[in-house]
C-alpha cells in the first residue's frame, strides 16, 4: 500500500495538477509585490518624417536672405519637421499611495495558502482513492482464489465419482451430478478473474503504471487485528479539515475584494521621471556623440475618481454579494464535513461489526461442509448435499471478504473525511 500511495504521489496527474497550482499561487504573490516597487522601463525610437506642416521650406530668393538666418538657426535643433529622429528613454515610476496595492498583496498571500491547503485536500483524496483501489483489488483476488478453490474442490470431488464408478461403488447418476456442480462453479471463476483484472486495471490507473505491465499486489486481504471504535468531536474536525481552512481563505480574499471596491473612491499618487536623449541628424546614420539633446522631467500625479458611470457602485455591490455567497459556502462546507465524518465513522462501526459476525459464518460453513463431506463418504449424505455445502462455504468466504474489504474502505472514508493523508503520499515532491 505503501508503495502504491508514494507512486501515486509521484506520478499521479492529480498531485501534480495541485502542486502546479501551488507554485502559480507563487508566482502571483511575486507579481502582486511587484506592484509596490519601482518600475523601470527603457526605450529607443527612430521616426522618419516624409511629410509635415512644420517643416521650413525656404524659396531661392529668400535663400540668400540674411535677415532669416535668426530664425533658421532658431529652429534649427527643434523637433518640428525634422526628417530623421532618434530618441532614447529612461522612465522611471513609483507607486507613493495606492489604497489596492495592500489589498492585492494580501488577496495574493490568502490565494497562496489556499493552494497549498487545496493541496494537502488532494493529497487525501488521492489516498483516498488509491486505498479503496487497493483494497477492491485485494477483495477481487481473494474471491478469485476461493472460487478457484471451488473449483478444485469440485474438480477432486469429480475425480472421486469416476472412481468409485469404476470400482463400481458409484453410480454414473453421481458422477454426471459431480460434472454439472463442477461446470456451474466455472462461470463464476471467470467472472471473478474479469473482476479481478478490472480491479487491477483501476489502480494501476491511479499509480500510473502501464495497463499492459503486470502488477501483483504484495498483501493479502485480512482482518485487522484491533477494531477501533472510537470517535472524535465533529466540531473540532471541521474546523482541522484542509478544505475548511482553504475556504477561510476565500471568505479573507472576498473580503479584500470589497476592500478594493472601497478603495476605487480614495485617490491615488503617483511619482514619475523620465530621462530622454534625443537627436535630429540629416541623414539617418549620422550620429554621433555631440548633437543629443537632453529632456529630462519628473512628475507628481495625483488622481482624483469623480464619476465613471456608477461603476463603482456596482463593483462594491457585486464585491458584498461575493462576499455573502463565500460566507454561506463556508458554513455549508462545515456542515457536509460534520455529516462526512458521521456517516464514514458509522459505516467503519458497522463493518466492524460485520466481519465477527462474518468469521463465525465462515468457521460454521467450513465445518458444515467438513462433515457433509465425510457423510457422503460413509453414504449418508447425497452429491446434493455437497454441493449445498461448497456453495454455503463459498458465499460464506465471499461475504467475510466483502466485509473486511468494507471496513477497509469506510476506514479510508474516514481518514477522508479527516482530511489526513499518509507521509508516503504526503512527503513526495
Amino acid at each position: 500500500m505503501d508503495e502504491a500511495l508514494a507512486r501515486a504521489g509521484r506520478l499521479g496527474e492529480e498531485a501534480h495538477i495541485a502542486r502546479a497550482q501551488v507554485d502559480i499561487a507563487s508566482t502571483q504573490v511575486a507579481s502582486a509585490r511587484s506592484a509596490a516597487l519601482p518600475a523601470l522601463d527603457g526605450s529607443f525610437t527612430y521616426v522618419r518624417t516624409y511629410a509635415s506642416p512644420f517643416q521650413i521650406k525656404v524659396s531661392p530668393s529668400a535663400a540668400g536672405d540674411s535677415s532669416l538666418a535668426p530664425l533658421a538657426k532658431l529652429f534649427s535643433n527643434l523637433p518640428f519637421g525634422r526628417v530623421n529622429q532618434y530618441t532614447a528613454n529612461l522612465t522611471a515610476t513609483q507607486a507613493i499611495f495606492s489604497p489596492r496595492l495592500g489589498s492585492a498583496l494580501r488577496i495574493a498571500n490568502y490565494y497562496q495558502s489556499a493552494s497549498k491547503l487545496g493541496l494537502h485536500e488532494q493529497l487525501a483524496e488521492t489516498e483516498y482513492q488509491v486505498r479503496t483501489a487497493y483494497v477492491r483489488a485485494q477483495l477481487a483476488a481473494e474471491l478469485e482464489a476461493s472460487a478457484r478453490e471451488a473449483v478444485a474442490q469440485a474438480s477432486r470431488f469429480l475425480d472421486q465419482e469416476r472412481l468409485r464408478l469404476k470400482a463400481g461403488t458409484g453410480s454414473e447418476l453421481d458422477v454426471l451430478r459431480a460434472e454439472v456442480s463442477l461446470e456451474n462453479l466455472k462461470p463464476q471463476l471467470v467472472d471473478a478473474q474479469n473482476a479481478a483484472a478490472l480491479a487491477t486495471l483501476d489502480l494501476k490507473r491511479l499509480v500510473n503504471v502501464p495497463l499492459t505491465a503486470p502488477l501483483v499486489l504484495t498483501t493479502r486481504l485480512t482482518a485487522p487485528a484491533v477494531l477501533p471504535t472510537d470517535g472524535l468531536d465533529p466540531v473540532t474536525i471541521a474546523s482541522d479539515r484542509a478544505a475548511v481552512q482553504a475556504e477561510q481563505q476565500n471568505v479573507r480574499i472576498a473580503k479584500e475584494i470589497v476592500t478594493q471596491a472601497v478603495a476605487a473612491y480614495i485617490p491615488s499618487l503617483d511619482f514619475r521621471m523620465s530621462l530622454g536623449r534625443l537627436m535630429y541628424p540629416q541623414e539617418v546614420f549620422a550620429l554621433n556623440g555631440r548633437s543629443w539633446l537632453t529632456d529630462w522631467n519628473a512628475s507628481l500625479t495625483l488622481k482624483v475618481p469623480l464619476f465613471n458611470g456608477f461603476k463603482r457602485g456596482a463593483d462594491l455591490t457585486q464585491a458584498r454579494l461575493g462576499l455573502q455567497q463565500e460566507e454561506s459556502r463556508l458554513a455549508q462546507l462545515r456542515e457536509a464535513v460534520q455529516l462526512q465524518y458521521q456517516q464514514a465513522l458509522g459505516e467503519r462501526s458497522r463493518a466492524a461489526a460485520t466481519i465477527t459476525a462474518r468469521q463465525r459464518t465462515v468457521d460454521q460453513a467450513q465445518k458444515v461442509y467438513d462433515l457433509t463431506v465425510l457423510r457422503y463418504d460413509q453414504g449418508l449424505a447425497t452429491h446434493l448435499d455437497v454441493s449445498d455445502a461448497r456453495l454455503g462455504l463459498l458465499m460464506a468466504r465471499a461475504n467475510y471478504a466483502q466485509a473486511v474489504a468494507q471496513y477497509y474502505i469506510a476506514d479510508a472514508a474516514l481518514q477522508r473525511s479527516l482530511g489526513a493523508s499518509s507521509a508516503a503520499l504526503s512527503t513526495v515532491r
